[in-house]
């Protein structure tokens, strides 16, 4: 019996990184997205294994499942994405190779994207991120959502209008993406209004997230107005430190040791069309920053 639960946990744990991967791209929370993964693990306990045919393909659809419903709770609670929200990021040590948070991030799924993602109904991003992003077909949706696989297909189709287009994509030369930001970085230090706005698109969204209900969570529009406020951040440009963000260029500001705020960056034909500010306390705390913040 023993034997028999060690082969089981073993098979699980060869899918975990997939799983997270799924409930990430679900929830946008990489908390979440665990406590989705260990629901998994609880239920498998509870089921006999050895009529599933499907392993993978099990996990996957009961992960899915838990994270439907724990959309649906957000709802429910009225917990909508509110301006300047930032999605729980995965932040990684520039140029260190981390499996597990690369397996979360494969396919590149940014901020800019994520955000995209919180704006569909529960019903929608499940059936666009299983479908889209993970190639589950439809028949196998169609329960998921309660619909037939005709109307799970429309859901996806729903959810793909508006994703395309309304998530910017980021440049694919990664160095060049860090340069953009060094300067925007520099220019920030130094007051420079006019170097601001040269690495600015003229619609650049920024979002700054102190948390739902802070007076400074805003979202604010525009090269000029960006540049404004980035001056904000010139006194933590010293406590800087470089990280990838989602696979992207960006920061964590650790003042005296303490992780304060991750910043990030989506850089789109050489101008930074989207900087993300969390500073939430209580969700950073809540991040993995030990590779950069240590």
């Amino acid at each position: 019996m023993d034997d028999d639960k060690g082969l089981l946990a073993d098979r699980f744990e060869s899918n975990r990184a997939h799983l997270r991967g799924v409930a990430y791209r679900m929830l946008g929370s990489v908390t979440e997205a665990d406590d989705a993964v260990q629901e998994a693990w609880l239920r498998l306990n509870r089921t006999d294994s050895a009529a599933v045919e499907n392993l993978r393909g099990w996990l996957t659809t009961v992960v899915a499942r838990v994270c439907l419903d724990m959309l649906r709770t957000r709802r429910s609670r009225r917990e909508e994405p509110f301006e300047g929200h930032v999605p729980e990021p995965v932040v990684t040590a520039w140029g260190a190779a981390d499996p597990e948070h690369e397996a979360v991030l494969a396919d590149s799924v940014g901020l800019a994207m994520l955000i995209v993602l919180e704006r569909l109904a529960p019903a929608e991003r499940l059936a666009f991120v299983l479908h889209d992003m993970f190639a589950v077909p439809f028949d196998e949706i169609a329960p998921l959502v309660g619909r037939t696989p005709t109307a799970a297909r429309q859901l996806a189709s729903r959810a793909r209008r508006r994703v395309q287009g309304a998530a910017p994509v980021a440049d694919a030369d990664l160095a060049a993406q860090q340069r953009v930001v060094e300067a925007f970085v520099a220019a920030s230090r130094d007051g420079d209004i006019a170097g601001l706005v040269a690495v600015l698109d003229p619609e650049v969204v920024l979002r700054v997230d102190f948390g739902p209900g802070h007076a400074e969570t805003q979202e604010v529009r525009g090269a000029e107005q960006v540049a404004g406020q980035a001056q904000r951040f010139a006194g933590l440009a010293p406590f800087a430190r470089r990280a990838l963000v989602n696979g992207a260029p960006g920061a964590v500001v650790v003042p005296r040791g303490r992780p304060y705020a991750v910043l990030a960056f989506t850089v789109t034909g050489s101008r930074i069309v989207e900087f993300d500010v969390l500073a939430d306390p209580e969700r950073v705390a809540r991040l993995d920053l030990s590779a950069v913040a240590a």
